[in-house]
Order: structure tokens, then sequence, then C-alpha cells
């Protein structure tokens, strides 16, 4: 009889004390830490490029993205997020993925092509800084 009620008071002891414990330790939802996977980014890159030839560039951006989570410091990825943002009309975020792709790999085959977007989406967002700070004329 004894050992039974030493069972239930340690059970309601636990019972009581676990929203008690829940509050004192608030749960994060962290972001999952890269982990390297050097075929799910291959994969990824090879279904990001699906996406971009069907024109679908904000699923082709997501899969971009997955790659160089699963193998941070792979250009290619850095390369074709330049060329789906530039298709988007989003030039910064082009010109940050171009910009990183010549960091890691600044003798490419490709790299005079790229370096050529570059200097066009600068001249680009110059041109639309500009137009954005002259006042109205004529209104």
């Amino acid at each position: 009889m004894i050992c039974r009620c030493h069972l239930v008071l340690l059970l309601l002891s636990l019972f009581a004390a676990g929203p008690a414990l829940a509050q004192k330790k608030p749960r994060k939802q962290a972001q999952p830490e890269p982990v390297f996977e050097p075929f799910k980014a291959e994969k990824s890159v090879e279904i990001g490029m699906f996406y971009l030839k069907k024109k679908n560039y904000d699923a082709a951006i997501e899969r971009f993205q997955d790659a160089l989570r699963y193998k941070p410091g792979f250009a290619e990825p850095h390369r074709l997020l330049g060329e789906a943002f530039e298709k988007k009309g989003e030039f910064e975020d082009a010109l940050t993925h171009y910009k990183a792709y010549l960091e890691i790999l600044p003798h490419a085959d490709d790299a005079a092509k790229i370096r050529r977007k570059i200097t066009g989406l600068e001249r680009k967002l110059e041109r639309e800084r500009n137009r954005r700070s002259r006042p109205n004329e004529g209104g």
C-alpha cells in the first residue's frame, strides 16, 4: 500500500511540475544549421534550373538558396541566383549574387561575362536612383 501511495504522489508531483518547467524554459524555434550535403545541393541546382527554364523564378530562387544551405561556398547557385533575380527585376539581389560568384571563382570561364552583367546592372540601378531623386518636372 505504501508503495502505491508513493507512486501516486510521485506521478502527481511530476504532472504538477510539468507545466511549471515548460514555463521556465520557453522553446525557441531556431533555424536549422546548414548541413554539408553536396548531393542535395547538386539536386537543388538541377531542380532550380528546371524552374528557371519554366520562368518560375520564385521556385528557382528557393531551390538555389537550398543548394547554398546544403553546400556553403558553392559558386554555381550564386550565378544562377543572380540570373533569376535579374530576370525577376530585382537587380540589387542579382548584383549581390553575381559578386559572390566572382568572389568564389574570380577566374571562372564566364567571369568576363559576369563582370559585364555587374557593370550593366550597376548602371541600371544608378539610372533608377537618379530618376527617383529628380523632382517631377512640368507636373
